[in-house]
């Protein structure tokens, strides 16, 4: 059934295209699970720099440190942009060490190339059932630096569509950050940034966890903006986690409205790992993502194309043994309309969940084929199914 239903899907695209030339791109992320290269690194933050450079915000080997010049040993002030202003400090990646050859995990550069190529063949199988080609925007979950992105788009499954990066480096306390990957010769970057998330834990102390990146640029000519998200896990509980991810979603959504109050008519996609299903008040109050364009009013501007298919039972990863559909994508209520226009809007949103990522037995069986099972590995690729939107518009 689910092949018919698939190739009813192609019939119908290629009856679009026979008809009106219809133009398509799809644009998904995947959480790539704990993408380390081997080398233990920590973060050089060099404050004499400009935040949009570079080189503000580095990973570095930390055999490398011994050449850095440091002025204060031992910060202990608030790690963000402006308190680093002028200074020049380490600090430590909180999981680096367990992704190098001598660690418990005994991360071989073999396996890093495994990771690699695994992840390199996912990306570039989503949504080519329907546009015959790699996704025009990738977002990238669990990075550990630039590097492993620069590394992931040369594999040969990726090299040819000529991928351009996005990447910051956050204050995660584990050392882990987002990125945004795109075909070149179809979306050019205008502006790009990190948006600073700031929660706190059950005693009041600040936790650090991934910024939200945001880039604003043209898609074939159309203003678009993707703003890739990993909100706090549900550690210690989802009740007591809640106001994390409720922060997240405020902050969030702030950006999403500064896009719109620059320029109404940008088409916005802000997806990712949010940790919460659509149904939760993160999602439905906080950030606004109503369940369907017919939905949507002032308190609840937004769309979230997840919100169909997790009322019908469609999962993307497990947590805890329960099926929950974390990986989302919310975009604003101009990329809805009724049949193909000179303008982009959704054709099709799915959860890629092909066979191959599909693990096929034992106690997990029907879950992920994650790439980690405590210290070993299993081959696998992800602990969370990828998800897309193909959009579509008259060439």
């Amino acid at each position: 059934m689910k092949k018919i239903g698939l190739l009813f899907a192609v019939l119908l695209m290629n009856s679009y295209y026979g008809q009106k030339q219809v133009r398509a791109a799809t644009i998904g992320f995947m959480n790539v699970e704990n993408l380390w290269d081997t080398i233990q690194s920590a973060d050089y933050i060099d404050g004499t720099k400009d935040f949009s450079n570079p080189a503000f915000h580095r990973s570095v080997p930390l055999d490398s440190l011994k050449y850095l010049p440091v002025t204060e040993e031992n910060y202990m002030g608030v790690w963000n942009n402006e308190s680093l202003k002028g200074k020049k400090v380490v600090r430590k990646q909180g999981g680096s060490h367990e992704f190098t050859p001598k660690s418990s995990k005994n991360y071989t550069y073999e396996i890093y190339q495994k990771k690699l190529a695994n992840s390199a063949k996912v990306i570039s199988e989503m949504g080519a059932q329907y546009t015959k080609t790699a996704p025009t925007i990738a977002g990238l979950i669990e990075v550990e630096n630039r590097q492993v992105v620069e590394d992931l788009i040369k594999q040969p499954a990726l090299a040819r569509y000529d991928y351009g990066i996005v990447h910051f480096n956050s204050f995660d306390y584990r050392g882990i950050d987002v990125a945004l990957i795109y075909q070149k010769r179809r979306f050019s970057p205008s502006k790009s940034y990190k948006r600073e998330v700031v929660v706190y834990g059950s005693s009041g102390k600040r936790e650090y966890t991934r910024d939200i990146l945001v880039v604003v640029g043209y898609l074939d000519n159309e203003r678009v903006a993707f703003l890739m998200n990993h909100w706090p896990s549900r550690r210690g509980g989802e009740v007591a986690s809640a106001p994390k991810r409720n922060a997240s979603a405020k902050a969030l959504r702030e950006e999403m409205e500064k896009i719109l109050a620059q320029d109404a008519n940008t088409k916005i996609f802000a997806m990712g790992d949010f940790n919460d299903d659509p149904v939760n008040k993160s999602m439905l109050n906080h950030l606004g993502a109503a369940e369907s364009k017919e939905k949507v009013t002032p308190e609840k501007p937004f769309v979230n194309l997840m919100y169909p298919l997790f009322k019908k039972g469609v999962a993307s990863l497990a947590y805890q043994d329960a099926p929950n559909l974390f990986d989302q994508i919310i975009v604003t209520p101009n990329l809805i309309q009724k049949g193909v226009s000179k303008e982009y809007s959704i054709w099709k949103t799915e959860v890629f969940a092909p066979k191959y990522l599909i693990n096929k037995e034992g106690n997990y069986k029907g879950y992920p084929f994650r790439s980690w099972v405590g210290d070993t590995f299993t081959g696998g690729y992800s602990d969370h199914f990828p998800a897309f939107v193909v959009i579509q518009r008259e060439n």
